[in-house]
């Protein structure tokens, strides 16, 4: 049997939540006509073009916490990407949400960052004071709908409104949403608030893991907390050297009492909240997504602990520096003299009329690998340019 999009369609319409989303109710997307093709639904075909983009593949090389040439088997931009789409679909499945949507928003969520983690966003911030400053879920959205030049009649990806609400509404403890255009006096749809989630709780889980594999962390400096108590006692562990099996079974273990918490205290919330429709979610006063009191408070304490313990760290605090000046020597280079910029960043610059925001896309879009080796071109005189 085959599965059309109408089959697909049917089967969204007939298993979904009632609060959920579904493709063929979809606001549509900005650019006509762009007929939809017979084989997807409109969110399947927003998860494949984001997934296609050059802006997802440059996620290989960016920075999560630890730049790209300190070791292989720590996460970057791409392998968090994954994990948080893995965990997003997973929940969407057990609250019967849109998981293609899903999907699609947990994939393009952080296709804005620059590179060098967190320290060359608030570098490119600080850079572009005065010129409408930096935010890499700005920047997601711009490379969506502005950036990547994939179709002859229209600029960017031409998403559905829903994919393209779901990036705007994209908020955690670390990133503040600015709806703008996108009804920013209602919360995000439940795909978008999943995604959010998902984002939070791969944050915890990858960063404990990284730090425990880079030996920032030890497991003596975790006893006490919470969250990590509860993790060790589910497997039964008390040891106090932590070998690579048992570090995986731990992550794995605290992944998946996250998941179980988060999905039983947001149906409790929806049950309570008794929502019948995407429209009556998104008016509530409160996120349905989110963990239970309790967890909520482990997750606290656990997020302050690696706030202050790992990414405070004076090798992650030596590495936030030299981001911060490869960045800034570029930024000044090229606005400086634009004619050190590539033909097409140089002709976009001039078309747009906005040279610092030019540069400033350029160098958001560039890879940790390709911002160093352009610092060389630039700075090094026995580098060839």
């Amino acid at each position: 049997m085959i599965c059309g999009r109408e089959q697909l369609e049917a089967r969204e319409a007939a298993t979904l939540a009632p609060y959920a989303l579904r493709s063929r109710d979809s606001r549509g997307r900005a650019y006509q006509p762009d007929p939809e093709p017979e084989d997807r639904t409109a969110f399947q075909r927003d998860r494949d073009r984001i997934l296609h983009t050059t802006a997802f593949r440059r996620l290989e090389y960016k920075t999560q916490v630890f730049i790209n040439y300190e070791g292989d088997y720590y996460r970057t931009r791409l392998t968090h990407t994954l994990e948080v789409a893995q965990i997003g679909r997973t929940v969407a499945r057990a609250l019967g949400a849109n998981e293609d949507l899903v999907e699609a928003i947990c994939l393009a969520h952080d296709l804005g960052h620059s590179p060098f983690g967190h320290a060359g966003e608030v570098a490119l911030d600080q850079l572009m004071r005065g010129h409408g400053g930096f935010d890499h879920n700005k920047q997601s959205l711009r490379i969506v709908t502005k950036l990547e030049r994939r179709y002859p009649n229209w600029p960017g990806l031409n998403l559905t409104w829903e994919a393209r609400e779901g990036i705007v509404k994209h908020e955690t403890e670390y990133d503040v949403a600015d709806a703008g255009e996108y009804d920013a006096d209602k919360r995000g749809h439940l795909e978008a608030q999943i995604c959010n989630a998902a984002d939070e709780l791969a944050y915890t889980a990858h960063d404990l893991d990284d730090g425990l594999r880079s030996g920032l962390i030890t497991p003596g400096d975790l006893n006490g907390l919470s969250l990590w108590e509860m993790v060790r006692e589910s497997i039964g562990w008390r040891g106090d050297s932590l070998d690579e099996l048992t570090r995986h079974r731990l992550i794995r273990r605290l992944i998946g009492l996250e998941v179980a918490d988060l999905v039983q205290a947001t149906h409790a919330r929806l049950e309570a909240a008794a929502v019948a429709s995407v429209e009556a979610l998104q008016r509530l006063p409160h996120n349905v997504i989110g963990w239970g009191e309790a967890m909520a408070a482990r997750n606290r304490e656990m997020k302050k602990f690696l706030y202050e313990n790992m990414y405070r760290h004076f090798r992650v605090a030596r590495m936030e520096a030299k981001a911060h000046r490869v960045l800034s020597n570029l930024f000044e280079a090229y606005t400086h003299k634009p004619e050190q910029l590539p033909t097409e960043t140089r002709k976009r610059a001039e078309a747009s009329g906005d040279l610092h925001r030019a540069v400033c896309d350029y160098l958001a879009g560039m890879t940790d690998r390709f911002a160093l080796d352009e610092h060389a071109k630039l700075f090094d005189p026995y580098t060839r340019p």
